[in-house]
């Protein structure tokens, strides 16, 4: 159902990830205020690792959105930060109920058909989480502002001269204010020699005659409660924890990839003919937005090395700076310091967050 927004609404909800906070969501912001007593702002990406396309963690983006409010507003709006998930029916289940839990610990209603607005601007298949929401009425609005996100991050990291004029008008006052100071810190250095390194990267495919999809392999191997990581030694990611993998190369299958990677990067101590005989399942991931590095489709390999004992040796090589099991139990710990989307991998594979319970 699609209507304008009223007063009427017991809660609005507004969605995004805020990375940064820009004119564009604050102008939604407003509409979400105006249509609702109570606003729940759904902060996505909640858990990323920082880089140059999540450089704020969800509690920053937060106080972004708090300080472009007046005193009085901040009190009727509410902040769910949210993973992502490889499985979209997950995320709606768990969108819902972490929004209802964040409501009732403010002693408020839960959502419900009638009385919640979802307010959004629809811009491409990446905002098709609007119509995933049934029951709630959506308020699509048109874009009232030229802003975005990934040119704000560019004015951020760029270092041109045209970036303080750029995020003059593109963020609130107060979004201007936090950057400012945040562009001051060692982080922001760190991650603006990233995002040089990811701008040549896109300079460099920039001439193909077609858009440009890359093919890439991971592998998820577990022995023991543990599951072998590595630690990057160069960037995108430097000093990241990530699944070991890389590029397809142009006469293997992604099979011989994995197998490929595993031994250049951890030097596994498992014969092939023993490792394969492990292979339990493979699988795609092809979310448009997984990877820094553009339109990058993974292939998961999944090797369940059973309780053996001792663990097999590993040793770090080719682009890893570091190889070794980690406990399964401590992955959740390390959500924030894993690669991309290589915590949703692990979880899907390993079972490593519980699951909300999906309606008939």
């Amino acid at each position: 159902m699609t209507a304008r927004p009223s007063a009427t609404h017991q809660h609005a909800v507004l969605i995004g990830r805020f990375q940064p906070f820009h004119i564009a969501h604050y102008t939604l912001l407003r509409k979400a205020l105006d249509a609702a007593r109570c606003v729940v702002v759904v902060i996505g990406s909640a858990f990323q690792a920082r880089s140059p396309k999540n450089p704020f963690t969800w509690q920053e983006r937060a106080e972004m959105i708090r300080l472009a409010l007046a005193e009085a507003e901040r009190a009727r709006v509410i902040f769910v930060p949210m993973r992502d998930h490889v499985d979209e029916e997950r995320w709606f289940a768990e969108a819902r109920l972490a929004i209802d839990a964040a409501l009732a610990e403010q002693g408020e209603a839960a959502t419900a058909a009638g009385s919640t607005v979802l307010i959004g601007h629809v811009k491409d298949a990446t905002r098709d989480y609007l119509h995933g929401f049934q029951g709630w009425t959506l308020h699509a609005a048109d874009r009232s502002h030229s802003a975005s996100a990934a040119t704000v991050r560019d004015a951020i990291f760029s270092g041109s001269k045209e970036a303080p004029e750029v995020l003059a008008r593109a963020v609130p006052a107060a979004t201007l204010a936090f950057l400012r100071r945040w562009m001051t810190t060692p982080l922001h250095a760190a991650l603006a020699q990233e995002w040089e390194l990811l701008r040549q990267h896109d300079a460099a495919w920039s001439v193909a005659p077609y858009p440009v999809v890359l093919v890439t392999v991971d592998c998820v191997v577990k022995c023991g409660g543990h599951v072998l990581l590595i630690r990057r030694g160069h960037s995108p990611g430097k000093g990241l924890h990530a699944l070991p993998g890389g590029f397809l190369e142009l006469r293997e299958t992604t099979l011989q990839s994995a197998l490929r990677e595993l031994e250049e990067e951890t030097h596994l101590a498992l014969p092939p003919a023993e490792l394969l005989a492990c292979l339990v399942r493979t699988e795609v991931f092809d979310r448009p937005d997984r990877s820094q590095r553009g339109r990058t489709i993974t292939h998961g390999h999944f090797f369940d090395l059973g309780d053996r004992q001792p663990l097999p040796d590993v040793r770090a090589d080719d682009d890893a700076a570091a190889a070794e099991w980690t406990p399964v139990a401590a992955l959740v710990g390390l959500e924030d310091r894993l690669l991309d989307d290589h915590f949703q991998m692990l979880d899907h594979f390993l079972g490593l967050l519980p699951r909300p319970l999906i309606g008939d």
